[in-house]
């Protein structure tokens, strides 16, 4: 079952959240290890 525009739209602020929360992080290496963690849970969602 998909999503219905309601949850599409939760799931776009959380990512927007999430970004601006890895740009905010004054350590590059934090910095990247947000990212990548965002990056892979969203393959892992493209993989479901």
């Amino acid at each position: 079952m998909g999503m219905t525009d309601v949850q599409f739209r939760a799931y776009i602020r959380l990512l927007i959240d999430k970004i601006e929360e890895a740009k905010a992080e004054p350590d590059g290496i934090a910095k990247d290890m947000k990212l990548q963690k965002l990056l892979d849970l969203l393959q892992a969602a493209l993989e479901d």
